[in-house]
């Protein structure tokens, strides 16, 4: 069987930053994923690069940043207070309130957004809200492990 619309595919790979070869994400067989085709769940790039493929064809593929999760958006980039991250209690952890560490948050509108600390200065902590891989032409390369079509509870409305 070939993916195409209303197929699940099972897919072993890795993604890596075309500018490094830096591997930047890898799923091994063990924890090999499962992709609705068909429904914009996926990178556009992502789905005609394995649309026609089948269990056991390998892929490979270079995109850019553009096709891929977009430029590095400035306006993402913002400046909380650091009492955001304060405890019921008032106080701020600085074991965990750190450079690098990553924290789910919501914007105005209720959206869930992922935040990663990328600078602090003493009552502000500069958060980076782009996606990890913006601003980053990519590589996506890996082996179709299975096809199989989807289950009508599968797809969405």
């Amino acid at each position: 069987m070939k993916i195409k619309i209303n197929t699940i595919a099972t897919v072993q790979y890795t993604v890596a930053d075309a500018a490094d070869k830096k591997i930047l994400q890898q799923v091994s067989a063990d924890e090999a994923q499962e992709f609705l085709f068909g429904y914009q769940l996926l990178l556009e790039v992502f789905e005609q690069n394995l649309q026609g493929l089948s269990a056991g064809e390998n892929f490979y593929f270079q995109a850019t940043q553009d096709e891929a999760y977009g430029p590095i958006d400035p306006k993402a980039i913002i400046d909380l207070p650091v009492t955001t991250f304060a405890e019921e209690d008032g106080r701020v952890d600085d074991e965990v309130v750190q450079v690098g560490h990553v924290f789910p948050m919501a914007d105005n509108q209720g959206n869930q957004l992922l935040g990663k600390i990328v600078g602090r200065k003493n009552d502000q902590v500069t958060m980076d809200f782009n996606h990890p891989m913006a601003g980053k032409d990519l590589i996506f390369s890996g082996v179709v492990m299975s096809v199989r079509e989807a289950l009508p509870e599968e797809i969405p409305d």
